[in-house]
């Protein structure tokens, strides 16, 4: 199964090949994707990302995981987070959002099994 692509990212809006939803804030893995709803987790800008908010992404059985920041980088990630990843053996890539969904979609592209969190806004 492969990774979906993100077909297009805007200000608080970004779209997933062959899904419907537009979402805010998505998680994608080989096969899927959905709403990241920071409120099931408590995750906030600051300290931002947690090990929870990936555990669904990393049981997919990705490899690498690429996370957005935001257009402007207000999200945060531990490295408790970043170490969590690579613990589990996997590569992770912290990137400004745009360039992150750039570097997931040419992983995708290569057949890697990547999965993704991304902010689309601040």
């Amino acid at each position: 199964m492969s990774s979906p692509e993100i077909a297009s990212l805007s200000w608080g809006q970004m779209k997933v090949k062959g899904c419907s939803t537009t979402y805010k804030d998505c998680k994608v893995w080989p096969g899927g994707s959905r709403t990241w709803d920071w409120r099931e987790t408590g995750t906030n800008h600051s300290p931002g990302v947690q090990p929870a908010d990936l555990e669904e992404v990393v049981k997919k059985g990705v490899k690498t995981v690429v996370i957005g920041r935001g257009m402007s980088e207000a999200l945060q990630v531990p490295a408790s987070t970043v170490e969590y990843l690579k613990k589990n053996g996997i590569d992770v890539l912290v990137l400004q959002t745009e360039k992150a969904v750039a570097e997931y979609n040419a992983l995708a592209a290569q057949g890697v099994k990547v999965g993704g969190v991304f902010h689309s806004t601040c």
